[in-house]
């Protein structure tokens, strides 16, 4: 978020200088302005950081479970009528996390400067998720910021679990895959030149070697003479592809490219559906309206396809048609989705109902996650072993061939 310096006037006429984050200079002269301050000049800051504090922000994170637990108090305590700004600096002395104290102590400094609690957590997006930021606006907008507290803290909780599954289900491929190119790359480079050599000497510049044991000496000696242009090719090119896919553009692409993968795309799908019906339901059953729903809600489901269609449909339900139909429209959406929104718009149920919708997309994902996860290991096996056999042929074969004949 850029940084403005601004130079105001308070009501006793007395000049205020300083330096603030704002998205815009209309939102931090509305900012100004609820704090008693009338702007004078308003610039974009040229302030850098400098190396060490980069250096001390670098890595920091706040972890999904101080999340939830911030949430749940903060629920506790709103609900209870403790002010907010005595809530915040509560929270901040009972975090543990260094970095989550830093952040709430900012957020309760901008509160007590009159900045609303959705626009203090907007200044962290690191943070704080769009549709937490969200969440929290139409709480307070809506009177209801404890309810969504205590929702919030479901979700996050949610996420957490869904997350947790994931990354058990790729840990084991992706340690197995690390393993096998590091492998492959090191037996070519300083293996096989050796054993190259050997075989050489054994059968003479003349020895006619299978066609595999010959590729395998051909890519070694390919790999030693150019294995470093390759490495550093091979850095470039991964580090321009997720600098693309950080893009509005690029993001797209890839998450289009997710949903043509077989597997990939029906696991993405059930996470997109459960996460849609779960927000959707929780904004819902807050008051929000359908429209400001469809809104928060697309940038919750973590696909950008499928957060397009969902403002395709806002448009839609904004010139008279009903959110069922629209979303029957859907070519990621299942069928299901479609009809039991029709269900819940005519029993005017349609949170609850949703609800549903989102513990059984859960259980969905849970379930193919944990069969992936038993399919995925031993066939990673098999390639492995397919890696190792291949190897060995090429090299024991010839050796053991030419020592009969010798």
């Amino acid at each position: 978020m850029p940084k403005f310096s601004y130079n105001a006037v308070n009501k006793s006429g007395k000049p205020v200088a300083g330096i603030a984050e704002s998205s815009s200079r209309q939102m931090l002269m509305d900012t100004l302005a609820k704090q008693g301050l009338r702007p004078v000049s308003i610039k974009l800051s040229s302030e850098k950081k400098n190396f060490s504090d980069r250096f001390k922000t670098m890595g920091q994170k706040v972890k999904l479970k101080d999340m939830v637990i911030f949430s749940r108090q903060m629920s506790t305590m709103v609900s209870a009528g403790v002010p907010l700004t005595r809530a915040l600096s509560t929270m901040q002395n009972q975090t543990t996390n260094k970095y989550f104290q830093t952040v709430i102590a900012g957020i309760t400094h901008d509160v007590e400067g009159g900045i609303s609690l959705g626009e203090a957590f907007a200044k962290y997006p690191k943070v704080f998720s769009e549709i937490y930021i969200n969440m929290i606006k139409a709480g307070e907008a809506g009177g209801i910021l404890d309810d969504i507290l205590k929702r919030l803290a479901s979700q996050v909780e949610q996420d957490s679990s869904m997350r947790k599954k994931v990354k058990g289900a790729m840990t084991y491929p992706a340690v197995i895959m690390s393993i096998t190119i590091i492998s492959f790359f090191a037996i070519t480079m300083f293996v096989l030149p050796k054993i190259g050599k050997i075989i050489n000497d054994l059968g003479g510049p003349d020895a006619q070697l299978p066609i595999y044991t010959r590729a395998m000496l051909g890519l070694s000696s390919f790999m030693q003479k150019r294995g470093i242009f390759i490495f550093i090719v091979m850095s470039i090119g991964i580090f321009l592809v997720m600098r693309y896919i950080k893009t509005p553009k690029g993001k797209y692409k890839f998450h289009q490219l997710l949903l043509r993968v077989p597997l990939v795309k029906d696991i993405i799908v059930k996470i997109a559906v459960a996460r849609f019906a779960r927000t959707f339901a929780s904004l819902m059953s807050a008051g929000v309206t359908v429209l400001d729903a469809l809104q928060v809600t697309g940038g919750a489901v973590g696909n950008k396809v499928i957060q397009k269609e969902l403002e395709n449909a806002a448009k839609e339900v904004k010139n008279g048609k009903q959110l069922s139909e629209t979303i029957s429209k859907s070519k990621n959406f299942p069928a299901i989705v479609s009809q039991m929104l029709a269900i819940g718009e005519e029993t005017g149920q349609t949170d609850t109902i949703l609800i549903k919708v989102a513990d059984f997309y859960e259980e969905e994902v849970s379930t193919v996650i944990d069969s992936l996860a038993s399919i995925i290991e031993p066939v990673m096996i098999i390639v492995l072993g397919a890696g190792v056999g291949l190897i060995a042929a090429s090299v024991m074969g010839p050796i053991a061939s030419l020592s009969n004949n010798i």
